[in-house]
């Protein structure tokens, strides 16, 4: 059987080899899928059975991947598959040979993209649409059934054409009326039509599908079999690799631009970085768009037109002190104008990234009182440089926040979405002191506590966490932690995101026969422990609740490892030895849920969140929108006359706040740049946006008027301060110190 599965998949794998030839050449594919499956047999937490059972899961899990929104496959593909695959990929893959199965399903997947696309481009040239009557767009479809034939495929794309039409046509309808109002001209003028925009939105999907090659293939499928096996377990491709490693780091060796993908094919630079190699060599400018590039700078150029963005980013990127040129027309040149610039790449740190303070001063004198909030975007760490970590930059700045004598600290980690797991051991024990950080559980059971070694901590004064459901990983663990020793208030939305596991990457080309071509063979990022607080909870599918719990829009989604598939269970062990809780009464819980319940109350801002986070749960379970164009406007101008109602309300009403914040406190920057500084700055906002980049401001940034919060302080941070203010006055008062300074 399998025999015959190999041969039938024989000519589909020489097709692609043959298409995409020099990647191909490099790297044998089907020994890195062998090798990764020996990988996550023996390697992997939960050492799942290679069986039958595996194997459905790996189907089922490329099959998400490729089409997650079921409108491409028909149900025939699936159950011609189903029949052929879904029992015995796990033997094909350990045979060296699971791929021609993986690029077999991917052919098919390639031409039903090109078959929809094509029709949903000739309907949009027709443009015969009517949107009218009680018709309906299901919105998330991953629940639904693939289409059971080309006639239903057909209507459903017919529709989905319809809306998406439909949505760009609202969309510029909006801002239309919105720069009518404003006495302004409307930003597409000169723009090209909706059925253009809408069509473009579509070719670059088909370039991308058509375009890629075996080592695209090979990155889908591998990583839906990594994912069987729980969601963070994955497949990196070598140019994958590279961006996770810029990401982590917050370093990269390039020109220092940003860009993004446009409609007509190009990549517009959206920013550049203030000193970076871009700003000084000067030509390249906010606006431009990039057609081609030559990554070697000899003369070799790649057309990236449609390419996606990440291909071309990996053109850019490069070698130090090497030259990369770029093809570009002009933001202001004439339509068929092109000029050529050669840049020299450099080592660029993301600055914008970093670690950073804000430091707010309330009164004067004896009554003098200091807070300050910490903004952590991520636990960054440089595989090549020890001293680009942030660990070593919270140091700085909290010996800096000490010298300042800031009465209390906010750890602002929403969004933050993890890193390095001893990073989090290491910064954790600023807080704390020596101690049991978090507990790691391999597959054989053996648990070991993570000690902080920090002797003593740095900083001994109340403490607040502000917490999001994108707060994972390493985030959990540092505030789950702080709350097990009483060491902070967490303060945030219902829970953290719940990923209670570790992981590391392997190097596939490791596992790999001596003389096989594995120059690209990737990496697998590998689920090996799970980790669990010093109180012996998991915070696996829970995440970490919230002393204080604020509302969010998030409370409306289904967010969080707890509605991943393949998801690892939620489970408890025994405490650290060594973990001896703070009295938890010094932090005065009760007093403070009280008090912030009194101002949420009050509070206009979370009125309104309330009212929005009903409307989208009710859009939520609907779970659909209607393809009648007067409806469509009629709920248009419901929101738009909400959205003028509350700014009108809080246009009068931030005002007075802000004039009333100027009266109380100061507030005073504190990056890694002011760190030697005898007195810290005052905070300028506008100029903190743009100190890093230039960015690229256009029409439609022109007729936003949504209001900025007051002094810059969203509704979370500014309820975090205030309980951040009302804990160290109970402390104050109760004259305790929250953390011996002495072992």
């Amino acid at each position: 059987m399998l025999q015959r599965l190999r041969l039938a998949a024989a000519p589909l794998l020489l097709f692609l080899t043959c298409f995409s030839a020099p990647v191909a050449a490099q790297t044998d594919f089907d020994l890195v899928g062998r090798a990764m499956g020996r990988i996550l047999q023996n390697g992997h937490y939960s050492r799942p059975a290679f069986d039958v059972e595996l194997s459905q899961k790996f189907f089922e899990e490329y099959l998400e991947t490729l089409d997650p929104s079921h409108v491409y496959f028909l149900q025939s593909d699936i159950k011609k598959f189903q029949k052929q695959y879904s029992h015995c990929l796990h033997e094909l893959l350990m045979m060296s040979d699971a791929l021609s199965a993986g690029v077999e399903i991917f052919e098919v997947y390639r031409s039903r993209v090109k078959a929809r696309i094509g029709e949903a481009c000739a309907l949009l040239e027709k443009n015969e649409f009517k949107f009218d009557g009680d018709r309906t767009v299901i919105l998330d479809r991953s629940e639904e059934s693939w289409p059971a034939d080309e006639e239903r495929a057909r209507a459903l794309w017919k529709l989905r054409v319809e809306q998406a039409l439909l949505s760009e046509l609202m969309r510029r309808e909006e801002i239309d009326q919105r720069a009518k109002e404003q006495g302004k001209e409307s930003p597409f003028l000169e723009a090209p039509s909706a059925i253009f925009k809408v069509k473009s939105n579509y070719d670059r999907v088909l370039k991308k599908i058509m375009d890629s090659d075996l080592e695209d293939v090979a990155n889908y499928f591998y990583s839906a079999v990594a994912r069987s096996h729980d969601p963070h377990s994955d497949y990196y491709s070598m140019r994958e690799f590279e961006q996770f490693r810029i990401g982590i780091s917050n370093e990269l060796v390039g020109i220092g631009a940003r860009l993004i993908s446009e409609d007509d094919g190009t990549s517009k630079i959206t920013g550049i970085m203030t000193g970076g190699p871009a700003d000084r060599q000067g030509q390249l400018q906010p606006g431009d768009r990039v057609v081609a590039v030559d990554p070697r700078g000899n003369g070799d150029w790649v057309d990236v037109m449609f390419m996606p963005l990440s291909k071309v980013i990996e053109q850019i990127l490069g070698e130090i002190n090497t030259t990369v040129g770029l093809k570009v027309s002009p933001m202001n040149g004439k339509k068929d104008e092109f000029v050529i610039i050669k840049i020299d790449r450099e080592r660029v740190s993301l600055k914008e990234d970093l670690l950073s303070a804000e430091v707010y001063e309330f009164g004067e004198g004896d009554e003098l009182q200091k807070y300050a909030v910490i903004e952590m975007p991520s636990f960054y760490f440089d595989f090549e440089n020890r001293g680009n970590r942030v660990s070593v930059d919270l140091e700085k700045i909290l010996k800096r926040l000490v010298e300042e004598k800031v009465d209390g600290i906010a750890i602002d980690v929403r969004g933050n979405g993890g890193g390095s797991l001893d990073e989090v051991r290491r910064l954790t024990g600023f807080f704390t002191g020596r101690g049991p950080m978090v507990q790691v559980k391999s597959t054989n059971g053996r648990v070991e506590p993570l000690i902080s070694k920090i002797r003593r901590p740095i900083y001994t004064g109340p403490l607040v966490v502000l917490t999001s459901k994108g707060s994972a990983s390493a985030t959990e663990i540092m505030a789950g932690a702080l709350q097990d020793y009483n060491r902070a208030v967490i303060v945030g939305e219902s829970s953290t995101f719940g990923k209670g596991s570790v992981q590391k990457f392997v190097e596939i080309s490791n596992y790999m026969p001596v003389f096989s071509n594995h120059d690209r063979a990737g990496r697998i990022k590998l689920t090996i422990q799970k980790y669990y607080r010093p109180s012996g909870s998991s915070v696996q599918k829970l995440g970490v609740v919230p002393d204080i719990v604020l509302p969010s829009y998030s409370d409306a989604e289904e967010r969080g490892e707890a509605y991943a598939r393949n998801v690892l269970p939620h489970d408890i062990i025994r405490a650290a030895e060594d973990f001896v809780p703070m009295n938890r009464e010094l932090l005065h819980f009760a007093e403070l849920i009280k008090l912030s319940e009194g101002r949420r109350a009050e509070d206009q801002d979370f009125k309104y969140l309330a009212e929005d986070i009903a409307r989208a749960k009710k859009r939520s379970e609907e779970n659909k929108v209607s393809v009648n164009i007067e409806t469509r406007r009629a709920e248009a101008k419901e929101r738009e006359e909400r959205r003028k109602a509350r700014n009108e309300e809080r246009r009068e009403r931030f005002a007075k706040v802000e004039e009333a914040d100027k009266k109380t406190f100061k507030v005073y920057r504190l990056t890694l740049d002011d760190l030697k500084a005898d007195k810290l700055p005052l905070l300028d906002r506008k100029e903190a946006e743009e100190r890093h980049f230039r960015m690229l401001k256009d029409k439609f940034d022109d007729l936003e008027d949504s209001l900025d919060w007051p002094s810059g302080i969203d509704s979370v941070k500014r309820e975090g301060l205030h309980i951040l203010r009302d804990l160290t006055e109970m402390v104050k008062k109760n004259r305790v110190v929250v953390v011996p300074k002495e072992d």
